[in-house]
């Protein structure tokens, strides 16, 4: 059984887009020629530079919580291997646009070049851009949805700031995933999903 029927089984994917999603995004497209024989395993793989591409039943996790739609604007922040950002992408489709932050210049373009294969770079869905994630990316705010894919101590004030009202931000704090909901300009409610591990989001 490969690692989508799994996380389907187990009850990770529900949503029919994200699942599609999943099914044609090849997830050996984002690692390294040493790790394509492990991407069937529910696991977190290095990417190079100390980072990895999560584990597959997280990332859909995430997506669950983040519910992202077509014609979305969403930013992706610790883009890493480009894998998040190609998932969006396919999902917010030609109306929408994902704008993907990677502090770390060598994995910015490992990320870009990744995403490129889908045509996403190509048909201006997805933009690389080499920046510290922590502050956002204020040149293309506000935006409908947020994800994080690397842990920090608290959600910078920030990233709440170049959200919608209305919108959400997915983000590891610590060894949970927090769910923000912004429902007024000052008013935001939170859900704590407890028991997840990730890299430390890197910020100059």
């Amino acid at each position: 059984m490969g690692f989508i029927e799994k996380i389907i089984e187990d009850g990770w994917l529900k949503t029919e887009s994200i699942k599609e999603a999943f099914e044609k995004i090849k997830r050996e497209d984002f690692v390294s020629d040493e790790f394509k024989s492990l991407v069937e395993l529910n696991e977190a793989l290095p990417i190079g530079f100390e980072q990895t591409i999560s584990q597959p039943a997280v990332v859909a996790f995430m997506l669950e919580q983040l519910q992202p739609k077509e014609g979305e604007k969403i930013l992706d922040i610790g883009a890493g291997s480009g894998w998040t950002t190609a998932l969006l992408s396919e999902i917010v489709g030609e109306k929408g646009k994902v704008i993907a932050l990677e502090i770390v210049p060598e994995l910015k373009e490992l990320g870009e070049k990744n995403v490129a294969k889908y045509g996403f770079i190509e048909k201006k869905i997805a933009t690389f851009i080499s920046a510290d994630g922590s502050k956002g990316f204020l040149a293309a705010a506000p935006y409908d949805k947020i994800l994080v894919s690397a842990a920090c101590e608290a959600v910078p004030e920030v990233w709440k700031e170049q959200l919608k009202v209305g919108g959400k931000i997915v983000a590891p704090v610590g060894n949970s995933i927090k769910t923000i909901f912004k429902k007024a300009q000052t008013e935001f409610e939170e859900l704590d999903h407890p028991g997840f591990v990730f890299v430390p989001l890197i910020s100059k």
